[in-house]
């Protein structure tokens, strides 16, 4: 359907307000697919640019149950959303996700930048860069692979226990261990961005002492140990294969 074709923002507007409602008419949910559906060029043109950074992301077009479920929970307006079209990308750690998040603000003309390290969502932590094509959002979710661990953690028990977990609510025992899991992966990042600049420092120094050498190399095995105890404690509150 050309853009000319699309429904208006007031029609989509209703349509949102009736997709809240418990019966769904067939016409509505086409309608919703027409306005999925026009999301697909933004989203490839968007993906096609990350590759050019060398950069493989996954990605996604939000689904039917997904938008609706949105709605119903978050009251928002279906042309508030900012998620419909997005794709994710994984990386190491901070120091290469803030890399990554300033190369996505400087290839795209028009960006918004949502960093949820310093302001997680019930412990959800990354950083979102909308990127506005045609005046529709692109969402890019830029995690660092522990951020990802703990997401599809989370993912995991919406799916084994109550999906209100995702948001804050269900069984508080989980959510503890996730709250707790989510700001040891904070301390832990915050050391590993401590680090990098320290590193970065040092490397412009032409001859260190035995000592700071000594110290520079207990600290980044201090660092590799805190990942893997990270990565063996959401393994374990998971029951899933460790990296």
């Amino acid at each position: 359907m050309s853009a000319s074709n699309e429904p208006s923002k007031s029609q989509l507007d209703r349509l949102g307000y009736r997709l809240r409602q418990e019966t769904i008419g067939d016409d509505d949910l086409r309608l919703l697919d027409v306005f999925r559906y026009s999301y697909r060029e933004p989203h490839d043109l968007v993906v096609d640019k990350i590759r050019e950074l060398n950069i493989e992301p996954a990605v996604r077009l939000k689904t039917t149950s997904s938008i609706i479920a949105k709605l119903r929970r978050e009251h928002v307006r279906l042309t508030q959303i900012q998620d419909i079209a997005g794709c994710r990308i994984v990386c190491l750690n901070v120091p290469t996700q803030d890399s990554v998040v300033a190369r996505l603000e400087e290839v795209f003309d028009k960006t918004e930048c949502d960093d949820r390290r310093t302001r997680p969502s019930h412990g959800y932590r990354a950083v979102h860069v909308i990127v506005w094509l045609d005046d529709k959002p692109v969402e890019i979710q830029v995690r660092t692979s522990l951020q990802h661990w703990w997401a599809e953690l989370s993912e995991k028990f919406a799916d084994l226990i109550d999906p209100a977990i995702k948001y804050g609510g269900g069984d508080l025992e989980t959510l503890e261990s996730l709250a707790i899991a989510s700001e040891e992966i904070m301390k832990h990042e915050d050391h590993e961005r401590q680090w990098d600049q320290i590193r970065a420092e040092v490397a412009h120094r032409s001859e260190m002492s035995d000592d700071i050498k000594r110290t520079l190399s207990d600290a980044e095995a201090s660092l590799r140990r805190g990942r893997a105890n990270l990565v063996k404690l959401m393994a374990g509150m998971a029951n899933i294969p460790e990296e």
